[in-house]
């Protein structure tokens, strides 16, 4: 196109030149070594995504990726890594690594003897047991360098569980660690291990955050931040994985790993430990890189092992067996991740409070939504009538009086508050279970209730919430963090329906510090239990009192996006757009943070400290962090 063409259909200044400008950047700045690195990009993250880290990079003069400066800011230094080295402490556990070898590629064991040898803590040994159908003179030359490597070759596969049994026979140490054959730990893997055991010897388990690279002279990626721990989201997927340390002794008590797992091996142990150990630790630092090839379970895409996502499912549900408790294990949404529905016990009756004032449109919506899709039996809808004013939702009612599943009930004071007429409608009802339902909503899933109930049956839980949508499809809840955007907030808000965000936790069951009160069931018991919700909070961040509440109380707060509404948002109660609205909304911020200011300041033990706090779209920080 010509200069005089160009100037005349994408005059200077306007938002197509400024986009063309910003494209002709990005070309150059894609030379033939960033070549591949956008391509890694784009096969992880998608177009959208992939322009966005992109045009970020060129506005900040980079083309570096979010995690690679991350990299940067936060990999020891060469004089981080020398005080480590020179560091006493007053407990130096041995760690006895396994590692079951089959065929092992000699370039990548070499790499991970030469990270081995190279660690800051030194009091560790490597146990490898090799099941090739063949010795490998270099491999044994290479275990010949250092005495803490013990190499014994069995002549016969005996599996993954088995070789990793056999390593465990010739392991002394005080710690079981468990590597496979042709990952990485990073040099400072282990003194950040048994540094957490110094700070806390009753440590019986420890897991870490891990990343992805496929050659040492490559950039890492795909970093995995992970939440403490949380068993829930553990039974929606193994994201404990690497890098796991267990006590000796409870590694023993289990008996070790079982082939009848052999691909969800490891998934196994985990989740066994999980059921012993009382105390886990989670170091939210990057101890572990796992090695992407053609074919690992690292490998993108997943489908390298096609028959561990299969023993995963009989890890669970063998996991439920011991637990006593009764659910239907599948496979989840992405491959790897798993869903539960349990069994609902009797047939216990459920309130559903709608609060509404006005809008009759909306509420009946909603309400038509619950009569005409929910499969669950033993329900009633309890309309909370607040002031309205208008005679169509008083017509309304009149219509709602010869239904059997729908009541109204009139609340008797002036003004909205949300905590009261929500502990007015629960004391003013007899369901065993109850559900805080916005008037606002419309229902996709029929079998909810059931959904709900099951998990809330359980003697750990205290409350169920819910994946909610725009009317566009694009998410408005999949769960609440603490800390975000100054109190909290909800995660993968407008992300579209059908795409996934970070390792695709919005399409994970998992425990969280809250949920919307938007959607969200918890017991009757629950709520005499914690005190109801707190008055003190008008509008907002009542849910998130309450769910923090139960979290005090010792009961756990799951989310599970396989129950789905959608979510008008805020119809009847309108937006904090006046000088009085939002002088209360600045009130019960700082009633939130001299409430639960503590808890903020820990950081939310369901997210990472090095995520971002300035995002809901659980973005990596670009800042040193202090762990």
């Amino acid at each position: 196109m010509s200069v005089r063409l160009r100037d005349k259909f994408f005059p200077e200044g306007g938002k197509v030149r400024q986009v063309l400008r910003k494209i002709n950047r990005i070309i150059h700045g894609l030379k033939p070594s960033n070549i591949k690195k956008f391509f890694c990009l784009l096969k992880n993250n998608g177009w959208k995504k992939t322009w966005n880290i992109i045009n970020n990079n060129v506005k900040n003069g980079t083309t570096n990726t979010p995690y690679e400066i991350w990299m940067k800011l936060n990999d020891p230094t060469k004089e981080e890594l020398e005080e480590q080295r020179k560091t006493k402490f007053k407990l130096n556990p041995k760690i006895s690594i396994l590692v079951p070898m089959y065929n092992t590629p000699i370039n990548f064991f070499r790499e991970l003897v030469h990270y081995m040898i190279d660690q800051t803590y030194s009091n560790w040994e490597l146990c490898l047991e090799d099941g090739s159908p063949e010795k490998n003179k270099q491999i044994e030359d290479i275990c010949k360098k250092d005495n803490r490597i013990k190499y014994h070759y069995t002549g016969k596969n005996l599996g993954i569980a088995g070789n990793t049994n056999e390593a465990l026979k010739n392991a002394s140490g005080d710690y079981i660690a468990l590597l496979d054959h042709d990952d990485l730990l990073p040099v400072n893997c282990l003194y950040e291990v048994v540094k957490a055991i110094n700070e806390d010897p009753s440590i019986e388990f420890i897991y870490t955050d891990e990343d992805k690279i496929t050659t040492i002279d490559k950039p890492r990626f795909d970093p995995h931040f992970k939440p403490d721990f949380a068993i829930d989201t553990l039974r929606s997927n193994n994201y404990i994985c690497h890098f796991s340390v267990f006590r000796k002794d409870l590694m023993e008590k289990l008996g070790g790993e079982r082939s009848k797992y052999d691909g969800a091996q490891d998934y196994d142990i985990i989740i066994r430990m999980a059921e012993i150990a009382k105390n886990i630790k989670h170091i939210p630092k990057i101890l572990y890189h796992w090695r992407v090839h053609e074919l690992s379970t690292a490998k993108a895409g997943g489908d390298a092992k096609p028959y561990a996502f299969e023993a995963g499912i009989t890890v669970l549900q063998d996991h439920l067996k011991r637990m006593e408790l009764e659910g239907e294990v599948t496979h989840g949404v992405t491959l790897g991740t798993y869903k539960i529905d349990y069994k609902v016990k009797g047939k216990p009756k459920v309130t559903i409070l709608i609060p509404n004032r006005n809008e009759a449109k909306t509420l009946k919506v909603c309400i038509q939504s619950i009569l005409e899709k929910t499969t669950y039996e033993k329900y009633e809808i309890v309309v909370i009538e607040n002031n309205s004013t208008e005679k169509e939702i008083f017509n309304y009612y009149k219509e709602l009086e010869g239904k059997d599943k729908v009541k109204i009930l009139y609340y008797p004071e002036k003004g909205f508050n949300y905590s009261k007429i929500i502990n007015y409608g629960v004391r003013n009802t007899d369901g065993e279970y109850i559900v805080q339902l916005n008037n606002d909503t419309e229902l996709l899933t029929p079998d909810w209730l059931e959904k709900m109930i099951g998990m809330n049956q359980r003697e750990d839980v205290g409350a169920v919430g819910v994946k909610l949508y725009y009317p566009d499809e694009t998410i408005q809840h999949a769960g609440t963090i603490i800390g975000i955007y100054g109190v909290a907030g909800h995660v993968f808000k407008g992300l579209y329906k059908k795409a996934h965000g970070y390792f695709a936790r919005e399409s994970h069951i998992q425990n969280l510090s809250a949920v919307t009160a938007a959607c969200m069931m918890a017991k009757r018991s629950i709520y005499e239990e914690v005190g109801y919700m707190d008055e003190e909070f008008a509008v907002a961040f009542n849910d998130i009192d309450f769910c923090l509440k139960i979290i005090q109380s010792g009961k756990l707060v799951i989310y599970n996006p396989f129950i789905e509404l959608i979510h008008y948002e805020s119809k009847s109660r309108g937006h904090d757009n006046t000088p009085e609205k939002q002088k209360r909304f600045q009130n019960e911020i700082d009633l939130f943070d001299k409430k639960w200011g503590d808890y903020k300041k820990k950081g939310d033990p369901y997210y990472n400290v090095n995520l971002r706090l300035d995002s809901d779209q659980y973005e990596i920080k670009q800042e040193k962090v202090k762990v």
